[in-house]
């Protein structure tokens, strides 16, 4: 199979990047009066504005053709109905199927799937009414009050970041919960935590696909050894039975860890970490909002999954949205990426999108085995707007580095809440949001006197930007958010040939590790790894010896 690069698709756009390559983005507004509102698309909460990338309808008609020269029609319908797009693991991915209403149906390996997700999803339901109504009690007898997800990747950053950003919404339920995250393995989150609970009203929740994951099962361990050291004398399957839940696709080893059946909850091997959230690992978010509300967010992904699959590419989002990327990363150069929310609430977001993009497109090898000769994932980061701007803005405005950026901000907030003064703080923030895009893209031509200023005055703008507008932010519109970067990643994905449902580049670093605690345990040992690593191990051992 040839490159993409080697397509007629990608040497059209190579020949039409260096037509447009000395266009500045303000010349494009100049050029093209109505250029917002052909450069502007909308699907239920969400609005997308491209205007302010370096682009113009030639650009995106010929994108739509790589799109179907790379057979995206195809791919998409491969995705939504089982195939084994995962070819390196020969899965499914069907997040997708994870939010599918209860009355469609999709058979995969002789089994109605769909069926089955909601099986499952209404054994968490029955689960989360229990706690929300007190009646899920502890070695003491009292209520549960407490909640900590003991996960990492895909098991913590999704909850974690969707728990954040929809706290306003938490459940009034008649025995609210307040909800922790633990992920790192030196202990050091856990440990300050524990220090602050009431183990006989804390129940850990342990996510994981394998029930294998050393982060995961080490705090575990340190976990129910707390509960054992906390004065009260009950048996290890009493202490497990009523303080554990798993969440995993391996129930064997959930069992034999001592976790029973009841308290257990499956995913399926055909859900990728990453695209976990919406499956029972998202049982945080539902004890956070309440079942009803973890639904609401479901049904704003399918939602977002109707419009990707039924849309055609010229006003679809997501596969704008990926075009639009792989137009900036391989045709005009730019291989920095910052995502700015404009929103306190979604703080986490960056860090959930850094995992999301770079995690299944951080390749370098095509589905058939080949060595890529173009870019493909960029490097991800970001920050609320409002911080960033007193932090790496300086880069963005006069930097050597071209970056593309993405604004993500609420049209509405505090409207229910009667403050005046929070409402004026809503208007600052959109104002800050919309300026600095403004900046960003056109420069300092946007001012009347910017050739009377010295050099180090001057902005150059160019910088590409893609502003998404929700609504407002609720269970709803953060599905459709999530599920739209998720659908873009995917498109880019196809356009490039890689597979985005793996992620063999972290495995050899877990399989070094192991190889290498047994070093660090006995400090009599020879060890056999190179200059570096036998010193760092020395120096180690010396130090915890106290030697100099």
């Amino acid at each position: 199979m040839p490159l993409r690069s080697t397509t007629a698709a990608w040497k059209n756009l190579r020949e039409h990047a260096d037509q447009l390559s000395s266009n500045h983005i303000s010349d494009l507004f100049s050029d093209d009066p109505t250029r917002f509102n052909g450069l502007t698309f909308r699907t239920g909460q969400l609005l997308l504005d491209l205007s302010k990338q370096r682009l113009n309808q030639t650009t995106l008609h010929n994108l739509s053709a790589l799109a179907e020269e790379a057979d995206l029609h195809d791919w998409i319908e491969a995705l939504f109905t089982g195939q084994k797009v995962n070819c390196s693991e020969n899965r499914a991915a069907l997040h997708t199927a994870l939010r599918s209403p209860k009355a469609s149906s999709l058979t995969v390996n002789g089994q109605d799937i769909i069926a089955a997700v909601h099986n499952n999803l209404d054994h968490m339901r029955r689960i989360v009414d229990r706690i929300h109504q007190g009646q899920w009690r502890g070695f003491t007898g009292h209520s549960i009050n407490t909640i900590v997800n003991i996960g990492v990747g895909g098991s913590d950053l999704g909850p974690l970041m969707t728990c954040r950003a929809l706290a306003e919404h938490q459940s009034g339920a008649a025995n609210p919960v307040q909800v922790h995250f633990v992920s790192s393995m030196d202990g050091s989150q856990l440990s300050e935590l524990l220090s602050q609970l009431n183990p006989a009203r804390t129940l850990f929740v342990l996510a994981s696909k394998s029930f294998t994951t050393i982060d995961t099962l080490a705090n575990a361990a340190t976990a129910r050894e707390w509960l054992r050291r906390s004065g009260h004398t009950t048996t290890d399957d009493m202490l497990t039975a009523r303080h554990f839940i798993a969440v995993t696709a391996n129930t064997a080893k959930a069992s034999e860890w001592g976790i029973p059946p009841s308290n257990q909850l499956e995913f399926w091997d055909w859900t990728g970490g990453r695209y976990s959230m919406w499956s029972a690992i998202g049982l945080p978010i539902a004890l956070k909002l309440g079942m009803d509300g973890f639904l609401s967010l479901l049904e704003g992904a399918h939602a977002m999954d109707e419009h990707f699959r039924h849309t055609p590419f010229l006003s679809n989002l997501p596969v704008l949205m990926a075009l639009v990327d792989v137009w900036n990363i391989n045709f005009l150069n730019i291989h920095a990426h910052a995502i700015l929310p404009y929103d306190g609430r979604l703080g986490s977001l960056p860090a959930y999108l850094e995992q999301l993009e770079m995690e299944s497109n951080g390749k370098s090898v095509t589905r058939g085995g080949e060595t890529v000769d173009f870019h493909t994932c960029p490097i991800l980061w970001g920050e609320v707007g409002t911080n960033a701007q007193h932090a790496f803005y300086q880069l963005l405005h006069q930097g050597t580095e071209s970056v593309m950026c993405d604004f993500i901000v609420a049209a509405r907030r505090y409207q229910t809440s009667g403050s005046e003064e929070l409402q004026h703080q809503h208007r600052l923030n959109l104002a800050n949001c919309f300026a600095q895009s403004r900046l960003l893209a056109l420069g300092d031509s946007i001012l009347d006197n910017a050739d009377t200023q010295p050099a180090h005055k001057r902005y150059r703008g160019n910088q590409p930007c893609s502003t998404l507008i929700l609504d407002e932010l609720c269970p709803f519109s953060l599905g459709q958010l999530i599920a739209l970067y998720e659908h873009k990643v995917f498109v880019q994905a196809v356009i490039w040939g890689i597979n985005p449902f793996d992620q063999w580049g972290v495995e050899l670093g877990k399989q070094v590790a192991t190889s290498l605690l047994g070093a660090l345990e006995n400090p009599e040992s020879t060890p056999g790894f190179d200059q570096s690593t036998n010193g760092l191990l020395a120096a180690v051992h010396a130090k915890q010896k106290g030697e100099a």
